[in-house]
């Protein structure tokens, strides 16, 4: 496909990726999940878990491991100072990141998710979606539908109101820039070999959609802004799109509405925030019952309450928003689920110990939340992990997707938590 990019917008922004990743020592392995057709034990299962007032958790589990295809570099050196391959094996299983699932109108589980990575950056990563027809029990294995010439990262779908899947993601150099120095001395110079036409071209963050459940895909468009989960739908057939962005005085949280279906965007508006707060991004947006719209916003500004989620709310169809407001919610990012029986769900990563991926309930529409039964889903061996996002299933139950590491030193893997919020 050829990519005008004269006529697209050059308003763009991405996640700003300094800071979101360090080194942090593991924790000790705890018995519970196993490896799907093994007895190694990877994780705490849910033995291990707190007693979760609000919750049961049925079954935590991995249901997505990519493995490596390609030799395993070999420093062997023949009698004429040529290296050579000296073995058959191939380089350990890939890294997986940043999932979003939805559950369609035809049943269906599915799962995009950044795939085929080297590391958390790389230049190689692409848009991978999975399927289950049986409540996720097993899953389909993984398709590409996304393979930029650039780093392709944080994929989240809907299904809308018309049946069309639409898929949102972002594409990344960070691979090539030294604040990242393990990936800019190891890949630069695959930097070097795409040319500055092709940068312009895909860098940027985006849109794609399908109108026959995924078998195919037309041609993405842009968006200014970018959040993990990517938007949502309204009730009245339009969707939403609150990302972390930047367009003429507005920003750094812009509000963006599709009327077409996903295939056109429009900034309409800003999320104000405290002057403190300078390092927030990756909200998620919901329309409630009532009509009101509730914000999210991931929050790392050392100066305004470091980790704690910001909240905004807009009564006008997100024109104009309050300003964002700490809550108790300590994680990131954020994803919102209205339940069946109008409750609010969201979920979250906690990146700090013990590491986990955390759920939280709303009575009254984000008002408050219940902090004091916040809901332990599964421990993780460390802070590289997360992303959870939550869809109710047709008997009520939940399950939770995301992100994380077995531990000792192992890639990151797509895990699931089926869980129940007891009666």
């Amino acid at each position: 496909m050829i990519v005008d990019a004269e006529s697209m917008s050059k308003e763009f922004n991405r996640r700003n990726f300094l800071g979101l990743m360090g080194t942090v020592p593991l924790i000790s392995v705890l018995p519970g999940l196993k490896a799907p057709g093994t007895e190694t034990e990877l994780h705490p299962g849910p033995g291990s878990l707190p007693e979760n007032a609000l919750a049961e958790i049925l079954e935590t589990k991995i249901i997505c491991i990519e493995p490596g295809r390609f030799p395993v570099v070999s420093s062997a050196i023949d009698k004429n100072g040529h290296p050579v391959q000296t073995n058959s094996s191939v380089e350990p299983n890939r890294y997986v990141g940043w999932p979003t699932v939805v559950l369609t109108t035809e049943n269906e589980l599915i799962v995009v998710y950044s795939g085929d990575r080297d590391s958390h950056v790389c230049p190689f990563g692409k848009t991978h979606l999975i399927k289950s027809a049986d409540n996720g029990q097993t899953w389909s294995a993984p398709v590409t539908i996304t393979n930029t010439p650039l780093d392709d990262r944080d994929a989240g779908i809907i299904q809308t109101r018309q049946g069309t899947l639409v898929v949102s993601w972002f594409t990344s150099l960070a691979f090539e820039n030294p604040n990242w120095p393990a990936a800019y001395y190891k890949y630069f110079r695959v930097g070097e070999k795409i040319s500055a036409q092709t940068k312009q071209a895909w860098l940027g963050n985006w849109i794609k959609r399908s109108s026959d459940g995924g078998k195919t895909w037309l041609t993405p468009s842009r968006t200014v802004g970018t959040a993990p989960h990517g938007p949502v739908n309204l009730k009245s057939g339009h969707l939403l799109y609150v990302g972390t962005g930047s367009y003429q005085s507005m920003g750094p949280i812009l509000v963006e509405k599709s009327t077409d279906d996903g295939i056109t965007w429009k900034v309409i508006g800003n999320i104000p925030v405290p002057k403190k707060a300078t390092s927030i991004s990756e909200p998620h947006v919901i329309e409630l019952p009532s009509g009101k719209l509730l914000a999210m916003i991931r929050n790392e500004s050392k100066e305004f309450h470091n980790g704690y989620l910001l909240q905004s709310e807009s009564y006008d169809g997100g024109n104009t928003w309050s300003m964002a407001s700490e809550t108790a919610i300590w994680g990131y990012p954020p994803h919102f689920t209205l339940l069946k029986n109008g409750e609010l769900l969201l979920s979250y990563s906690h990146r700090k110990l013990p590491y986990s991926q955390k759920a939280c309930i709303s009575h009254d529409e984000g008002r408050t939340w219940d902090i004091e039964n916040e809901i332990m889903l599964t421990r993780s061996a460390n802070s590289d992990m997360g992303y959870p996002s939550t869809t109710q299933l047709n008997d009520d139950s939940l399950l939770t997707v995301y992100y994380q590491s077995p531990g000792n030193g192992e890639p990151t893997n797509i895990m699931s938590t089926h869980w129940l919020l007891k009666k």
